[in-house]
């Protein structure tokens, strides 16, 4: 008998420019080949908040400022035998011009309004923009 797999703990941020977000395309999977938002996976002790701003300087080498709790991903894959948990943040500050610093996991990035998203999306980005729905002025 499998043990069944333990959750893993995530992070990302809805980085927002001028109504624009800010979306990598992932190299790695899980859901390589998708544009997502920037973040990555917690360290034992690390507060979330802390490996949002670690990992968002490390992949695109800005300081993220003010990050807001958005929500919660619960992602669950049984086909593929994953299950992440992700708080998202909103991001509406940051300090430094974005630039891939890690091309090794990331193909691409870009600033795209919210009418006109890249396709495929990762599942945390889906369920982040239905958080961002509730909200004013990101419709």
């Amino acid at each position: 008998m499998t043990n069944p797999p333990i959750p893993r703990v995530g992070c990302g941020a809805a980085i927002f420019r001028k109504d624009q977000l800010l979306l990598v395309k992932r190299k790695r999977n899980p859901e390589a080949g998708h544009w997502g938002l920037p973040g990555g996976k917690v360290d034992p002790y690390e507060k979330v908040a802390d490996t949002a701003a670690r990992e968002i300087e490390e992949e695109l080498g800005i300081q993220i400022q003010a990050p807001e709790l958005l929500c919660v991903v619960d992602q669950i894959d049984r086909t593929a035998g994953q299950h992440w948990v992700a708080p998202v943040f909103l991001v509406e500050a940051f300090i430094g011009e974005p630039a891939i610093r890690e091309p090794e996991a990331l193909a691409e990035m870009g600033w795209f309004d919210l009418s006109s998203l890249p396709s495929p999306l990762t599942e945390a980005t889906r369920q982040a923009l239905q958080a961002l729905q509730g909200r004013s002025g990101y419709r």
